[in-house]
């Protein structure tokens, strides 16, 4: 086994950080080490520090994707905190849809890992909308920055245990039998979400028009106070005044330095 010195850690944690704003602790050196062995033997690397100067010259990015495709966490389910979608269907679909006149609904999973969020939100909008669904466009964003989650979320295929906590008419109207263990989204429901690879540390959102909701649940947990504060920025100017933002149980904003408006636990608001 290839072990990892506390410089090597540290260099590789630094790289990490200022990249994409992953905060790795100390007590995750034995995790990454785990998940780094394979692609070092891979590359026929000795030691840590030659897979650092790998990485940092590799003008493709392919070996910084692959890094993060190895130690970010995706771990994710239908209907996680379910209370969020309730909410989503019963208070702020209603508002957006008295308000919005232009009938262009803009919502964005971030980190949407594999995919199970964005397609709920994508049946939740289908069953809101009903027939005037037509009428109105809303396609999801989905957007991770890891590209092997990104591609599980594509494919859309699901165990049938992973969709049991769906409700019976969901899994009828909205999932094909793949086989004896496995179903898949439907087509029409693959087809309203958008999804992309993307880093939310990057200096500035490349998006034309301001959203309506964010939803970026469980994701903040990884960032340091500094790089969730900046991330929090950015989401408010990302979105409509009156739009809200879906964050983690487990994370709160600063409400005394926070510029959004408090609603419940993990929901907030531009106002």
């Amino acid at each position: 086994m290839i072990t990892i010195t506390k410089n090597e850690f540290k260099q590789l944690a630094e790289y990490v950080h200022s990249h994409y704003g992953i905060y790795l602790k100390e007590e995750k050196q034995a995790l990454v080490t785990g998940r780094l062995q394979n692609v070092l033997i891979e590359l026929n690397l000795k030691n840590f520090t030659e897979y650092y100067n790998y990485i940092i010259s590799d003008k493709s990015g392919k070996a910084a994707t692959l890094l993060m495709n190895k130690i970010t966490t995706n771990h994710t389910f239908f209907m996680r905190e379910s209370d969020h979608f309730d909410y989503f269907k019963n208070h702020v679909l209603p508002y957006l849809k008295n308000s919005v006149k232009n009938k262009d609904l803009r919502i964005w999973s971030a980190g949407c890992s594999s995919g199970e969020e964005p397609y709920t939100l994508a049946m939740i909008l289908d069953e809101y909308f009903g027939s005037e669904k037509s009428f109105w466009d809303t396609k999801v964003l989905a957007t991770d920055i890891s590209l092997n989650v990104l591609e599980r979320a594509i494919n859309g295929i699901y165990t049938n245990e992973d969709i049991s906590v769906l409700p019976a008419l969901w899994r009828n109207k909205y999932f094909t039998r793949k086989d004896d263990k496995n179903s898949v989204i439907i087509d029409r429901i693959k087809h309203e979400v958008i999804f992309r690879k993307f880093n939310l540390t990057c200096e500035i959102f490349p998006f034309r028009k301001k959203f309506h909701v964010i939803f970026c649940r469980n994701v903040m947990i990884y960032f340091d106070m500094q790089t969730k504060e900046k991330l929090v920025n950015a989401f408010y100017d990302a979105l409509e005044y009156g739009g809200y933002l879906f964050i983690g149980h487990s994370e709160a904003l600063n409400r005394d330095e926070s510029k959004f408006k408090y609603v419940m636990p993990s929901v907030y608001r531009k106002e």
